[in-house]
C-alpha cells in the first residue's frame, strides 16, 4: 500500500472516530438532560391568559343620558360607569314614600281607635253597673210592698207602678249588659289588627316601606358603578340608548386577577399535581421575561366534552383524535404587576413534575368566595335609614311611641 492511500485511510479513520465522539457526546448530553430535567418536566404553548370579565348590565330600563367611562381607561371599586335617566324612577319614589306616609297615618289610627273603644268598654260597664243598681233597688221596692198590698197599707197603682219600674230597669240592665257586650267585640276586633305589634312593624307599614325600599334602590341604580377595580376591555353602549335591565353595557377586568389555562394533551397528565412549580413565558415580553406560578387544579373534564357540538364517536367511520384537559395556574401577584399581561394573551407552560406530594383533583370545597365586591351594599342601607327617618318623622309628629298593643 502506497503511503498516500495510507494517509487517506488514517483521515478517514479519524473523522469517523470524531464523528461516533460527537454522536455519543450528543446521546450522553441528551440522555442526561432527560434523566435530570426532561423527564420532570412537560411543556405546551397551547396556553392563554384568562381573568375575570365582569359586564356591566343595568337592573333597572331606562334611556342613557352620561357615559363616564370609556375602553382602556381604569375605574375604582363605586366609581360611576354610565347613568341612565333618573325622571320616572324620582316619580315613583315620591309615590312610594305617600303611600308610606299614608300608612303610618292609617295605623296610628288603628292604635288610636283602640284606646278609644277601650273607653267605650268601660263607659258601657259603667252603665251596666248603674243599672244592676237601679234594677236592685226596683227589686227592692216590689219586695217591700208586696206584703203591704195585702193589708192595705199600699195601694194597687203604686204597687202596679213600682212593677212597672222593676220591668224598666230589667230592661235597661239588659241593654246595659248588650250594650257592654258589643263594646267588647269592637274592641277585640280593633285588637286582631294591632296586638303583638307596634306602628312602626305593622304589617300594613312594613309592607309600603318595602316598596319604598324598592323605589330608592330603583332611583339608586339608575347610576350604574364599578363593582371591582379594573380597566374597561369593551364598550357598547351609547348616550340617548334605551337599554333594558340585563342588557350588556360594557365589559371590566380586573388585570391583576388573571391566571393561565394550559391545555395538556391527555398523555401528559399522568404526572401533573396540584401545587407544583410552573415557568411561563409570554410572547408578549419574549424569552427574557420568565413568569413564576403553580398549578391551581385540573379540568373536569376535556375541551371538547364542554364544546356546543360534542363529538359523536360512535357513529361513521372514526379516527383517533388526542384530546386536550385544560390545567389552571396560578400567577405570581408581584410578577404580575411588574409585567401586566392581557386577556387572551399566548404563553409558553412548563410544569416541573418532579414533586408528586400534591393531589391530582381538589377534593375540598372552597371556603371563600372566589371575588365579591360591597359597592352594593351601602345602598340597601341607605334605604333602610330613610325608612326609618320617615317613620320616626310621622310619630313624633303625634307623640307616638309606637309601643306594641296588648
Amino acid at each position: 500500500m502506497s503511503e498516500n492511500q495510507s494517509n487517506k485511510a488514517s483521515t478517514r479513520k479519524r473523522g469517523l472516530m470524531m464523528v461516533g465522539i460527537a454522536v455519543g457526546s450528543v446521546a450522553i448530553v441528551w440522555g442526561g438532560y432527560q434523566w435530570f430535567y426532561g423527564k420532570y418536566h412537560i411543556s405546551t404553548d397551547n396556553a392563554y391568559v384568562a381573568g375575570n370579565v365582569i359586564q356591566i348590565t343595568p337592573q333597572v330600563s331606562g334611556t342613557v343620558v352620561s357615559i363616564q367611562a370609556d375602553e382602556t381607561d381604569f375605574v375604582k371599586a363605586g366609581e360611576l360607569l354610565v347613568k341612565i335617566d333618573p325622571t320616572d324612577a324620582k316619580v315613583a319614589l315620591e309615590q312610594a314614600r305617600a303611600q308610606l306616609e299614608q300608612t303610618i297615618r292609617d295605623v296610628r289610627t288603628l292604635f288610636a281607635n283602640n284606646e278609644a273603644l277601650r273607653a267605650q268598654v268601660n263607659l258601657r260597664e259603667a252603665d251596666f253597673t248603674k243599672a244592676e243598681v237601679e234594677l236592685a233597688r226596683a227589686q227592692d221596692d216590689v219586695k217591700r210592698r208586696t206584703p203591704l198590698l195585702n193589708s192595705g197599707a199600699v195601694g194597687q197603682e203604686e204597687f202596679n207602678h213600682v212593677n212597672a219600674q222593676l220591668a224598666s230597669a230589667k230592661s235597661m240592665a239588659q241593654a246595659a249588659q248588650s250594650a257592654v257586650l258589643a263594646a267588647k267585640e269592637q274592641l277585640q276586633a280593633s285588637l286582631t289588627q294591632t296586638e303583638g305589634t307596634s306602628v312602626e312593624h305593622h304589617p300594613n307599614v312594613e309592607r309600603a316601606a318595602a316598596r319604598y325600599r324598592e323605589a330608592y334602590l330603583a332611583l339608586e341604580r339608575v347610576e350604574l358603578v364599578s363593582p371591582i377595580d379594573g380597566h374597561i376591555a369593551k364598550r357598547g353602549v351609547q348616550v340617548g340608548q334605551r337599554v333594558q335591565a340585563g342588557s350588556p353595557l360594557m365589559t371590566i377586568v380586573a388585570l391583576n386577577q388573571l391566571w393561565v389555562d394550559a391545555n395538556f394533551k391527555e398523555s401528559q397528565l399522568q404526572d401533573i399535581r396540584i401545587g407544583q412549580p410552573v415557568e411561563l413565558v409570554a410572547d408578549v415580553y419574549g424569552q427574557k421575561t420568565v413568569f413564576h406560578g403553580k398549578v391551581a387544579g385540573l379540568g373536569a373534564g376535556t375541551g371538547s366534552a364542554f364544546s356546543l357540538l360534542p363529538a359523536q364517536n360512535a357513529t361513521g367511520n372514526w379516527i383517533k383524535v388526542v384530546q386536550r384537559v385544560p390545567v389552571r395556574i396560578k400567577l405570581d401577584d408581584a410578577e404580575l404587576a411588574q409585567h401586566p399581561l392581557r386577556v387572551g394573551l399566548s404563553m409558553d407552560v412548563n410544569i416541573e413534575t418532579k414533586d408528586q406530594s400534591g393531589k391530582a383533583l381538589a377534593d375540598m370545597p372552597r371556603t371563600a368566595p372566589t371575588s365579591a365586591t360591597s359597592v352594593y351594599d351601602i345602598q340597601s342601607t341607605q334605604a333602610d335609614a330613610e325608612v326609618a327617618k320617615i317613620i320616626a318623622s310621622q310619630l313624633s309628629r303625634s307623640g307616638v311611641q309606637g309601643k306594641s298593643s296588648k
